[in-house]
């Protein structure tokens, strides 16, 4: 037996997606760690059973992280849950941390990274295809070309301070905040953009929607938006 803890992406959705070194670490471990709770409601467990139904044989563990922004309130509940997982890194054991997308990718699992770390523990990141990148294929576009810049973007905070961003825009996980993109783009000037929407990319209820008019506020937390700007004809 070995301490190692496995921060594992396994991709948007589509199990095909899952990588194979993510599926071999999740074969190696001892413990498997969900991030919410049950497990049946949980993105990552779901994606993972449909190609490696033995998961349910593993001990698994759900430690769900609050969506809060209190900070005391946020390093009270990190503490614990970093203290249960050192409990079975002290026993000797593989732990796989399973998260939807990738573990770099605005992801609770880079808390937990970086505290055992830095007490000395043996972390890896497994990496998983980012749903950005995902989407952009269920759409058969490029995210950006030649000189463009990429800006990837929690729509979570401030929305009016992305609005002269240039090149492209995506707004990561913006299902609770579409209302507010949607309007924001509505009064900067929806002439100038090209609005892409994909919601639970990957999965049997994907929905792309293609229009700053289709944003539909309802489509769910799992929403990717990208914004183009629309670039000017040249005619030679």
């Amino acid at each position: 037996m070995r301490s190692i803890l496995y921060g594992i992406g396994v991709g948007p959705g589509d199990p095909e997606l899952l990588t194979l070194k993510a599926l071999r670490c999740i074969k190696e471990s001892d413990v498997i760690i969900l991030p919410s709770q049950p497990k049946e409601e949980c993105y990552a467990y779901n994606i993972v059973k449909k190609v490696y139904p033995q998961i349910d044989e593993k001990e698994i563990v759900c430690l769900p992280f609050p969506m809060i922004k209190e900070k005391e309130k946020l390093k009270k509940a990190h503490d614990e849950i970093y203290g249960r997982i050192a409990e079975y890194l002290a026993e000797q054991k593989a732990v796989a941390f399973l998260t939807i997308g990738d573990p770099c990718v605005y992801s609770t699992y880079s808390y937990i990274h970086t505290r055992v770390t830095e007490d000395g523990g043996n972390a890896v990141i497994i990496n998983g295809v980012p749903s950005f990148c995902a989407v952009s294929g269920a759409l058969g576009i490029s995210l950006g070309d030649n000189k463009d810049e990429i800006h990837i973007i929690p729509a979570s905070y401030d929305i009016m301070d992305t609005l002269n961003l240039k090149g492209t825009r995506i707004y990561m996980k913006s299902g609770e905040k579409l209302k507010d993109l949607k309007e924001a783009l509505l009064k900067h000037g929806p002439e100038k953009y090209e609005v892409y929407a994909v919601s639970n990319c990957g999965m049997e209820n994907e929905k792309i929607r293609i229009g700053l008019n289709s944003l539909d506020e309802k489509s769910g937390y799992l929403t990717v938006v990208i914004v183009k700007e629309k670039k000017a004809l040249t005619i030679s």
